[in-house]
């Protein structure tokens, strides 16, 4: 009974060591032949969370609440369309907040 439950323990310790072993070897730098992949995505990036998208999000925030406001919208596009600006906005801590998540430190 006892070397049941060791053996058990023994494959339980093993089993939860060995995705950090796993997960350690993960490189964090970019491939061979990347950087032009990569400078775009920046752009894109800057671009969707730059000045100009912050300016044009306060508008549609303040366009759709007055629409709403007024009655000329259905309140759940319009709450969809606000939603959608702190996902956009809120994209870089989400994803971090899913890798924190996901390696468990």
């Amino acid at each position: 009974m006892t070397y049941t439950f060791s053996r058990f323990f023994t494959l339980a310790a093993l089993a939860i060591a060995l995705p950090k072993t796993a997960m350690a070897q993960v490189a964090n730098v970019d491939p061979q032949g990347s950087g032009p992949i990569v400078n775009a995505l920046g752009w894109i990036q800057g671009t969707l969370l730059g000045n100009v998208a912050t300016t044009a999000a306060v508008i549609a925030v303040a366009v759709v609440g007055l629409m709403m406001l007024t009655g000329r919208m259905n309140w759940r596009f319009g709450a969809t369309v606000i939603i959608g600006c702190f996902i956009l906005f809120g994209a870089t801590a989400i994803v971090s907040g899913i890798r924190i998540a996901a390696v468990g430190g």
